[in-house]
């Protein structure tokens, strides 16, 4: 047979899947059976697709790579029930994912890269630099392998995770079309969060996509130069150029941002810091999510105490602006993005030394 490159066939949207079958000379309806158990019955493997000739199959395994995730650790949290799950990638990477029980439905915050390259400096995702990008399906395999495994419906999905969302621009474009797709898990584009740590021109690309999902900007400090001391990428945009860019994203998809602001004591976390805030974010339509920070261990950044979480709170409520305290889930299992994967890399170097 000549060489073909194979396609990743769980990445390929309804439109395109039916032209490969035509290319096949197979029949368009073929491309709705192989989406329906791809992205609704949720299956791990083509012997599943039992209404699909032999033959098509032996001609999928040829053409086209089928990513599947192996569940390589889970833990669940005593406290609140939420479970965090390690997955070994085809390639041999691995990625996490966090599955979390709330009132208005399951919600999961997936990765969207092998590690980072962000450099946040408290964020154990980025210890370890940037291995490589998730393809859409990779992307999607998450919620169905942690959909499969509760048995429970995902109804909210955050971008959150490990990786830059935006650094992974196309493939994360493509995955929002998949996971939303009326033919598939039709998840509202309303209940879709995408966080980024502020790269100003993917921003205003995504602005212009006029999509539905809520942007999380990870904000952390209201000056240039405290947050430049917490973020890198700080050091190519400043607030101003963010602020824009935050604005245009209301404007043009009548979306309000989300600030995320992690608390760290003795760094952000004052009331003049909350003053500096508001003076930043007046006028924007947005809410500011306040996240008392996760210690890691390689960091040396501890968390505000809570009186001074909730004095920063009602100072901004005071002033107008709508503000909540991120609700701590699964903190007693490796909570913050990156530690259960960097713990799994250690043992694993460890065993083979």
């Amino acid at each position: 047979m000549e060489n073909i490159e194979r396609r990743d066939i769980k990445s390929l949207t309804m439109a395109q899947l039916k032209e490969e079958m035509e290319a096949l000379g197979e029949k368009p309806f073929r491309a709705g059976q192989l989406y329906e158990w791809m992205h609704v019955k949720l299956a791990e493997r083509y012997e599943e697709m039992t209404n699909i000739p032999h033959k098509l199959l032996d001609r999928c395994r040829e053409r086209y790579t089928y990513t599947a995730f192996k569940m390589i650790r889970i833990q669940e949290s005593k406290l609140d029930g939420t479970r965090k799950y390690l997955f070994m990638l085809p390639d041999g990477n691995t990625v996490e994912s966090v599955w979390m029980r709330y009132r208005h439905g399951n919600s999961v915050c997936i990765s969207s890269q092998v590690g980072c390259r962000m450099g946040c400096r408290f964020c154990a995702s980025t210890l370890d630099g940037l291995e490589r990008n998730l393809l859409p399906s990779e992307m999607l395999e998450q919620i169905y392998a942690i959909t499969r495994h509760t048995g429970e419906r995902v109804s909210n999905v955050v971008v959150m995770g490990t990786g830059e969302p935006l650094d992974n621009f196309d493939n994360l474009l493509q995955f929002i079309t998949l996971l939303t797709d009326e033919n598939g898990l039709h998840i509202s584009q309303r209940n879709v969060t995408v966080s980024t740590c502020g790269i100003v021109p993917r921003m205003y690309q995504l602005a212009d996509r006029q999509l539905q999902i809520t942007l999380a900007l990870s904000l952390h400090a209201a000056t240039d130069e405290k947050r430049q001391s917490l973020m890198p990428v700080a050091n190519r945009y400043c607030l101003h150029e963010l602020m824009e860019a935050c604005a245009c994203y209301f404007e043009k998809t009548g979306r309000r941002i989300t600030f995320e602001y992690s608390l760290v004591k003795g760094v952000n976390d004052t009331t003049g810091d909350a003053q500096q805030l508001i003076r930043l974010i007046k006028g924007l339509n947005c809410h500011v999510n306040l996240i008392p920070v996760n210690p890691i261990k390689e960091r040396d950044y501890i968390q505000s105490e809570r009186r001074a979480v909730e004095a920063f709170k009602a100072c901004l409520e005071k002033n107008g602006i709508n503000a909540t305290i991120r609700r701590e889930m699964g903190r007693d299992i490796d909570g913050a993005c990156g530690q259960l994967r960097r713990r799994h890399i250690k043992e694993t170097h460890l065993c083979r030394s």
